[in-house]
C-alpha cells in the first residue's frame, strides 16, 4: 500500500522556476519543460530520508530553558548524541526505515543526530519504490537539464509514520544567493553620481575605509560598536563559525581579503567539508568567499568550517544537517534561500487548490534541523533576501503584461523559520554627488534598505523594483512567543496572490495567500546591506576585487559577532531570538540599549519605525552593549 507523498524534492518545486508534479513546469513564459522520457535507469542518485522527531513539544520547552536565566536547564546545551537519544528518531522508526531499504537492495547511513538516513541507488530503484517513474527534462526557459518524478510520488505505508520528507529524487530546484550589485545609473553628466560617507570614522580601526561601496569588516566594527570587544582582546579565539553554502570557493580569496585590509588572523583556520560531493566552482563561489571573508573578518581568530554542497536536489538540506550534526560550530550562517511560498502544494501539486499552503517542500525538514541546532546552543543566521517585501520578484520579475507575474507580499526561506535569526538590510548615512559636485541625494540616518530612493536616477521603475532588505510576514509559520509582546509586528495583508498573465488565457491565479494570518515576522536584526553603501569582496570567480551588497553580508557578519560573544561570555550564545527580543522589549532603545531603531526608509512596503518593523526587525546592533547584557567581559 502507498499513501500520497507531499514533499518538494519528490513533487518538483520552484525557485527561479515554478515546477509542477505532473511534468509541467510553470516557467517565466509558462511553457512546460520538455519531457525527454524516462531517465537512464542505472543513473545513480543520492536520497535523504528525513526522520520524524520525538517529543517535539518537550524539545521546544528544553530550548526555551537553555536561554532563560533561572530555568533548570539554563545554558545546559545538549551534545549531538544526547539530542539523538532524547529527541531524534526512535530506534523502532530507524529500524523500520533501514529494514525497508534493505528489502529494496539499498543500505542507509544514519546521521549522528538520528534525524536523517542517507542512501544511494539508481533512479529506477527509487522510481519503483515511490511508484513514480523519473524522467529527464529540459527547461524551456533556461535550457537546463534535470530529472524529476513524472507523476506524484507515493510514500510507502511502511515509511509513512517514520519519514517526514524525502529529498533528492529531483535535482531541479536551485536556490539563490542573496548578494547583489549596485545598479548602473544613467551616464548623463547630471546623473553621474559618486558616493561619500557623511561622517568619517574616528574609532581608529585601521582596517576601515570609511568609503561606501568599499566598506570592510573594519567599517562594520565602526558602525555597530564592535571595537570595544577587540580592545579587550575579544577576537573569536576558541570559537568556531560554520558557513553553509551551495558553491565551492578558493580559500586563498579570504586570506587575500584579510591581508589586503591589514587584518591579522589566525593561520590555517579554514576547513572545507564537501557534502554530497561538494558544490561547484561557479557563479555562486563569490557568495561563499564573501561569507568566509565577513564572518572570519569580524571574528579574526575564530576557526571556520565551510560546508558546501551542490545547488540541486538534497544538497542544501544535507549540508545544513551535517553542519548541525557535527556540532563543531558555535554559530552557523547561510546566505542562500528561496521564497517560502515555493514550498506550497498550490504551486507544486497537480490538482491542488490555489489556496493550499501545505508544505510539500523544505519547511518542515529545515525546521527539525534548526530545532536540533537550538538545543545544542548553535546560533543560526540566514539572509532575509534582497527583494524587499516581495520575495518572488527577484526570481520571477513582475508586471502586468503577457507572460509576467504579479508581486505578492512574501518572505524568504529558511529565514522565515521561527528557529533561525533572519538577517535584514539597511542603508547607512551617505550622500550622492553628481559630476558638478552637487549633492543630489542625502540619506542622513540609517534607514530600511529599499531602492525606491533611486527612482529619480533610473529610467524605469523596473530597474530597481523591488530591490531592498527582505522582510514581511510568514504565511506558514505562526508568530512565535518571542514576538508576541513586540510592538510593531504585523499580520499578513489582504488580497495577496501570485498571478500569471497567460498570453492566451489571461490572468491565471496560481496561489492565493491567506489574509490576516498571524505569522512569524522577519527579519529579526538588520545591518548595512545596500550595495550603494556596500562592501569590497575578493572573489577570483568574479574577476578579483568587486563591490557588492545584500543581506548575504549581514548573515555572516552576525555569525562572526556571535563568535565574539561566545568567547567573551565563555559559552555558546544559543538561540538568539528569544534573548534579543526580550532585551529590546524590556530596555527599548537609548544610549545603553543593545539595539538602534531604524526609523526611516522602507523595503517597498514596510517602513522604518521607532519599534519593530518588518523592514529592519528590532533594529541594528550595538554589539558592545549586547555583550554587556549577555554577561560578557
Amino acid at each position: 500500500m502507498f499513501v500520497k507523498l507531499h514533499h518538494k524534492s519528490l513533487a518538483g518545486c520552484l525557485t527561479l522556476l515554478l515546477a509542477g508534479m505532473g511534468g509541467t513546469t510553470l516557467a517565466a513564459d509558462m511553457r512546460p519543460s520538455i519531457d525527454m522520457g524516462v531517465a537512464t535507469s542505472s543513473q545513480p542518485v543520492h536520497v535523504t530520508l528525513l526522520l520524524k522527531l520525538r517529543n517535539e513539544t518537550a524539545l521546544q520547552d528544553y530550548i526555551r530553558q537553555t536561554i532563560t536565566p533561572g530555568s533548570a536547564h539554563y545554558r545546559q546545551f545538549l551534545s549531538t548524541s544526547e539530542f539523538a537519544s532524547q529527541y531524534g528518531a526512535s530506534d523502532a522508526d530507524i529500524a523500520r526505515v533501514q529494514a525497508f531499504l534493505q528489502q529494496h537492495g539499498l543500505s542507509g547511513q544514519l546521521l549522528a543526530s538520528h534525524l536523517a538516513i542517507e542512501t544511494s541507488g539508481t533512479l529506477a530503484q527509487f522510481g519503483a519504490i515511490f511508484q513514480a517513474p523519473i524522467h529527464d527534462y529540459v527547461s524551456a526557459a533556461s535550457g537546463r537539464h534535470f530529472h524529476r518524478p513524472a507523476t506524484a510520488p507515493q510514500m510507502p505505508t511502511a515509511l509513512a509514520d517514520s519519514v517526514v520528507a524525502v529529498s533528492g529524487l529531483s535535482n531541479e530546484r536551485q536556490f539563490l544567493s542573496h548578494r547583489i550589485h549596485a545598479p548602473q545609473l544613467p551616464a548623463a553628466p547630471q546623473r553621474t553620481l559618486t558616493l561619500q560617507a557623511l561622517s568619517k570614522s574616528t574609532s581608529g580601526n585601521p582596517t576601515a575605509t570609511g568609503q561606501p561601496g568599499d566598506y570592510t569588516v573594519g567599517d562594520v566594527a565602526d558602525l555597530y560598536d564592535i571595537n570595544p570587544l577587540y580592545q579587550h582582546g575579544i577576537t573569536g579565539k576558541g570559537s568556531t563559525v560554520a558557513i553553509v553554502t551551495l558553491s565551492n570557493f578558493y580559500p586563498a580569496d579570504a586570506q587575500t581579503y584579510w591581508s589586503t585590509i591589514g587584518l591579522a588572523t589566525k593561520p590555517n583556520r579554514i576547513t572545507q567539508v564537501h557534502v554530497d560531493g561538494g558544490g561547484a566552482i561557479d557563479g555562486g563561489s563569490g557568495e561563499t568567499a564573501l561569507d568566509v571573508e565577513q564572518s572570519g573578518g569580524i571574528a579574526p581568530y575564530a576557526n571556520i568550517i565551510v560546508y558546501d554542497a551542490p545547488n540541486a536536489g538534497n544538497g542544501f538540506i544535507d549540508a545544513f544537517a551535517q553542519a548541525v550534526a557535527d556540532n563543531k560550530a558555535d554559530s552557523i550562517s547561510t546566505s542562500w534561500g528561496a521564497p517560502e511560498i515555493y514550498n506550497f502544494a498550490a504551486l507544486n501539486v497537480n490538482g491542488a487548490k490555489d489556496t493550499d499552503t501545505t508544505d510539500v517542500g523544505d519547511l518542515r525538514a529545515f525546521h527539525q534541523i534548526l530545532l536540533e541546532a537550538a538545543v545544542q546552543g548553535q546560533s543560526v543566521f540566514a539572509a532575509a533576501g534582497d527583494s524587499g517585501a516581495y520575495d518572488t520578484v527577484r526570481g520571477l520579475g513582475t508586471g502586468t503584461g503577457p507572460g509576467q507575474y504579479s508581486a505578492p507580499l512574501t518572505v524568504d526561506s529558511p529565514a522565515s523559520d521561527p528557529y533561525i535569526t533572519a538577517a535584514g538590510g539597511t542603508t547607512v548615512p551617505v550622500k550622492f554627488v553628481n559630476s558638478a559636485g552637487q549633492v543630489v541625494l542625502s540619506i542622513n540616518q540609517e534607514s530600511v534598505w529599499g531602492w525606491d530612493y533611486l527612482l529619480p536616477f533610473v529610467s524605469s521603475r523596473a530597474d530597481v523594483f523591488s530591490v531592498g532588505g527582505g522582510g514581511g510576514v510568514s504565511v506558514y509559520w505562526q508568530q512565535p512567543l518571542y514576538q508576541a509582546f513586540t510592538r510593531g509586528t504585523r499580520r499578513s495583508e489582504k488580497q495577496q496572490s501570485l498571478v500569471y498573465n497567460d498570453p492566451d488565457a489571461g490572468p491565471t491565479t496560481l496561489l492565493k495567500l491567506p489574509a490576516n494570518f498571524g505569522g512569524r515576522n522577519v527579519p529579526d536584526i538588520a545591518l548595512n546591506a545596500d550595495p550603494e553603501t556596500g562592501y569590497v569582496v575578493v572573489s577570483t570567480t568574479d574577476g578579483g576585487v568587486i563591490s557588492e551588497g545584500g543581506t548575504s553580508f549581514v548573515a555572516p557578519q552576525l555569525n562572526g559577532i556571535s563568535a565574539l560573544l561566545a568567547q567573551s561570555t565563555g559559552h555558546r550564545v544559543g538561540f538568539w531570538n528569544p534573548q534579543v527580543y526580550l532585551l529590546q522589549n524590556i530596555f527599548g532603545y537609548g544610549p545603553w540599549s543593545a539595539f538602534n531603531s531604524v526609523r526611516a526608509g522602507d523595503n517597498w512596503f514596510y517602513y522604518g519605525a521607532p519599534n519593530y518593523t518588518p523592514g529592519a526587525g528590532i533594529g541594528t546592533l550595538d554589539v558592545a552593549n549586547l555583550n554587556l547584557f549577555l554577561g560578557g567581559r
